[in-house]
């Protein structure tokens, strides 16, 4: 996906990117590329790649939420900054905590931070499990299967919040006796299953809430 097919694909997702964004975006792939070869962030490299597969997927969970209307947003197991990051760079009314097990990967995030001039994100290295504020969107993009992830996050949403998993196919890992085992404990609002745009390969939004909402 280069630059040109990314900005035609955003449209199609509501989003009009600034020339500000643009070059943020670009110099937060720098900074991807440069760290890359000291710690391991992501085995997708090439420049048209990690448009496609890193910055556009971060910015497909706007198909079900609108971030414009959020304050506080928790990326749990952010890793490389997705999709945390890029969603502050195209909503700077986000409030984001970015949380990390790896202190080395919260380095990294502080420098990418610092180097884009971003406020109002901070990185943290902390288990999700043992952090305890509180958030609107809790996302978390290919991380843990859904019955582990629900154990990591669900204590992070604020009375009215909503968990975004981001993943690939969830065909199998949420099947109907999963579901009911979810459904006990927690509301699944909504699963959104659509294809990356080019490579057409399977990603699914997974929103789930507390009981009551």
């Amino acid at each position: 996906m280069n630059q040109q097919e990314f900005i035609e694909e955003l449209k199609k997702l509501g989003i009009s990117p600034t020339t500000k964004q643009l070059e943020l975006l670009n110099q937060f792939y720098e900074l991807l590329i440069e760290w890359n070869q000291k710690i391991n962030l992501t085995r997708i490299t090439e420049k048209e790649e990690v448009y496609l597969k890193h910055f556009y997927d971060s910015l497909t969970i706007v198909k079900e939420i609108d971030l414009s209307k959020v304050s506080t947003l928790c990326d749990v197991g952010s890793g490389a900054g997705f999709p945390g990051i890029v969603l502050k760079i195209f909503y700077p009314n986000l409030k984001v905590t970015l949380i990390d097990s790896l202190q080395k990967r919260v380095n990294y995030l502080n420098e990418v931070m610092k180097a884009l001039n971003l406020t109002d994100i901070q990185a943290i290295h902390t288990r999700a499990e043992e952090y305890y504020e509180t958030f609107d969107i809790v996302t978390a993009r290919a991380v843990a299967n859904i019955e582990k992830l629900l154990k990591y996050t669900m204590h992070l949403l604020n009375k009215t919040g909503k968990l975004v998993a981001m993943k690939g196919n969830i065909d199998e890992e949420l099947s109907d006796a999963v579901q009911k085992r979810i459904q006990k404990k927690y509301k699944i609002i909504k699963i959104t299953k659509f294809y990356l745009p080019k490579e057409n390969s399977h990603r699914s939004l997974v929103i789930i809430s507390k009981k009551g909402q």
